[in-house]
């Protein structure tokens, strides 16, 4: 599996997001047909994986984990932590900030 970033596509999205909610950075990749949104907010980061054919699959969310939990700072994110929230087609990661 790969993250491709394709913030730049989705530019309305990534507009949308900052002016109307308290996050300070957007990014967009993609997993093949699932999408892929980690916004950056003062207090936490959230990690939204969404596929609008199927259900989204373990070792899809296993890989997102793993590839932010290497990207981000340890020393800034609390991994321990981390909170699900699932839906058809949806599951979306919510990492607090220490």
């Amino acid at each position: 599996m790969k993250l491709i970033n394709v913030t730049n596509s989705h530019s309305q999205l990534v507009y949308n997001q900052l002016e109307n909610t308290d996050a300070n950075m957007i990014k967009v990749y993609t997993i093949g047909n699932t999408t892929v949104i980690y916004t950056d907010a003062y207090k936490h980061a959230e990690i939204v994986l969404k596929n609008d054919n199927r259900n989204i699959l373990p070792s899809e969310v296993d890989f997102v984990h793993k590839y932010f939990k290497r990207k981000l700072d340890k020393g800034t994110y609390d991994f321990a932590n981390i909170s699900y929230l699932e839906s058809p087609g949806l599951i979306e990661m919510s990492i607090n900030k220490k």
